[in-house]
């Protein structure tokens, strides 16, 4: 463990006595640990303000108490700047095959998050519009030369195409990053976790980024939207969910990208930029058979 993370660690004054601070892994974003005391086991994030990748950990902040409120996330113990320490919840952590064996009990949890958080936010939460997001990617890359630099026009042009496929555009408020990872399984109820993508958005990018990152099936999705929507679903939707889950692919894929530049995390972003941006394109090929 770095020394420094473990100085922050020790130097928070909320712990009851000794603690043992153990390495949490599978984060690709944050540092992340367990830490025990004499009274408590909790989980610490460590992580600062990421603008490149328009990520305000006040923003995270909101999010994660709002979301507490509803039910759908741990309590946080403290904050202070760079810092989350929460309830540890013991539970299993999903990967993509328990989302997809876990679809029915996923989806009451999805619509909760988007009708019920904005109840709860106190303060100004982000609009995470994943088509700036994109453009805002575009900007960094041609602004830090990147190696994928010459990708940048045409996949603006893509950009351009989803954002008009993918309209008109409900708004609710969304978690943004449904990785696998971040569902966690108590054995009586669901919790969602990492919240510093939150912010409004369509509800189609939550369902297209929850199928395309973990490989649901084409009868998984249809399930998913008639479930979600509790209705059968018209041919004009469908093309808007496949518009937005490219979309979150190519946000994916260029998030990646600008991961490579930035990120210290001991993490392989190539790979992860090549796996996503071949994911993205047979996705977007596909739009137009």
């Amino acid at each position: 463990m770095d020394t420094d993370h473990s100085k922050l660690i020790n130097s928070l004054n909320i712990w009851s006595g000794p603690i043992e601070v153990k390495v949490l892994g599978g984060g690709i974003t944050n540092h992340n640990f367990i830490v025990t005391d004499q009274e408590k086991k909790t989980v610490v994030r460590i992580g600062q303000d990421i603008p490149e990748h328009l990520v305000v950990r006040s923003n995270e902040l909101m999010a994660s108490q709002a979301a507490h409120k509803v039910g759908v996330s741990p309590k946080i113990l403290h904050h202070e700047k760079g810092v989350l320490v929460l309830d540890f919840i013991e539970s299993i952590t999903f990967d993509p095959g328990l989302v997809r064996n876990n679809i029915n009990r996923i989806i009451p949890l999805i619509k909760k998050v988007h009708q019920e958080i904005p109840h709860h936010l106190i303060g100004a939460p982000m609009i995470f519009w994943v088509f700036h997001v994109i453009r805002n990617y575009a900007n960094f890359l041609q602004d830090k030369k990147s190696k994928y630099t010459s990708l940048i026009p045409e996949l603006l042009k893509n950009c351009r195409n989803l954002e008009k496929l993918s309209s008109p555009h409900e708004i609710v408020y969304g978690h943004n990053d449904l990785l696998a990872a971040n569902f966690l399984d108590d054995g009586s109820k669901l919790w969602l976790v990492d919240w510093e993508y939150a912010g409004f958005n369509s509800p189609l990018f939550d369902l297209g980024g929850l199928a395309s990152n973990n490989d649901l099936t084409s009868k998984d999705e249809t399930n998913l939207l008639e479930e979600y929507f509790e209705k059968k679903i018209t041919d004009k939707l469908l093309e808007q969910y496949y518009a937005m889950k490219c979309s979150s692919l190519l946000r994916e894929t260029m998030w990646s990208m600008v991961s490579e530049i930035t990120s210290s995390l001991d993490f392989d972003y190539q790979q992860y930029t090549k796996d996503y941006h071949l994911k993205f394109q047979v996705s977007y090929d596909s739009l137009s058979k």
